[in-house]
């Protein structure tokens, strides 16, 4: 019988000799001046690692659209690593769609995110979805664009099988890559990502890790994405006083440290951090993964 300790010490052992390990990192548009040297902070700090790409959301909004487009620019011009804006297709025609996406290119933007967005209040059906967008995008130029992918499905889809069927035809289009919803159960991305090989979508599944660091937060987003958040993590943050925000952060870090060492030692080489603007954990996590800045 293997012993607690000796699961443990396999498992960091197996980590140690990781290689290749890619990571990716998601910001979001600052509202207020202290916001924003926040997010640059955390910015400055994660450049180093050399991600795959910086992605910045996109909000339903045109001033928050601007900020998108301001800070994909100033990242990428900046820092070198590869800014990749949101797009998403639920609130523009298809004209500023492709004048948007043209800017971008012009500006030396190759890689976008391509969402449907959500619905505005009183829209029932949307008139085109990310599969659109996609294809719309590939028009314009050549762009590397990434996906959603939701393990435990997609609030709005019938079911599990509509759902990825969807994720195919977004592939088909023309992404290179989906990002999966948040998630904690392992065995659940594992599951969807087989699933996804059996229906012959070939592009790259990343998991997407949410670092908590705050779990009034965590509940709220896990309420609206259809996210089941597990009885042990409910647990883990019962009885923790709402000050207590060392400890909160170190229940976070031991939880998606764990998440990404199982997931590492199962082949998984690529991961999509929703930093939520915070670098501290992330940092920690790629430090873990031997994922550090150059000497």
């Amino acid at each position: 019988m293997v012993s607690y300790a000796q699961g443990i010490d396999a498992l960091n052992q197996s980590v140690s000799e990781l290689r290749d390990i890619n990571v990716s990192f998601e910001f979001f548009p600052p509202k207020t001046e202290k916001m924003e040297q926040t997010l640059w902070k955390s910015v400055n700090r994660l450049a180093p690692l050399k991600p795959s790409f910086m992605s910045v959301t996109y909000g339903a909004n045109s001033g928050e659209r601007d900020r998108t487009h301001d800070i994909v620019k100033e990242i990428q011009s900046q820092t070198g690593v590869t800014a990749a804006p949101h797009l998403t297709c639920i609130d523009a025609t298809a004209d500023e769609l492709r004048q948007i996406a043209q800017d971008y290119w012009d500006s030396g933007i190759r890689r976008i995110v391509a969402l449907r967005g959500d619905l505005p209040e009183g829209m029932e059906k949307p008139t085109s979805y990310a599969e659109d967008l996609v294809k719309l995008l590939k028009d314009v130029a050549d762009f590397d664009i990434s996906v959603a992918a939701y393990p435990e499905t997609h609030p709005d889809a019938p079911n599990a099988q509509f759902d990825l069927l969807n994720l195919k035809r977004k592939a088909e289009a023309g992404a290179t890559q989906a990002i999966t919803q948040f998630f904690f159960d392992i065995e659940v991305f594992l599951r969807f990502r087989d699933r996804a090989a059996a229906a012959g979508i070939d592009i790259d599944i990343v998991p997407g890790i949410l670092p908590v660091t705050n779990y009034q937060t965590l509940k709220r987003f896990a309420g609206f994405t259809n996210v089941h958040v597990p009885n042990w993590l409910h647990s883990m943050y019962e009885g923790l006083d709402e000050d207590d925000q060392t400890t909160r952060n170190l229940l976070g870090a031991n939880i998606a440290m764990d998440m990404v060492k199982v997931l590492a030692k199962e082949g998984v080489r690529d991961f999509h951090f929703y930093t939520l603007n915070r670098s501290e954990l992330t940092y920690a996590i790629c430090h873990i993964l031997g994922v550090r800045p150059n000497p």
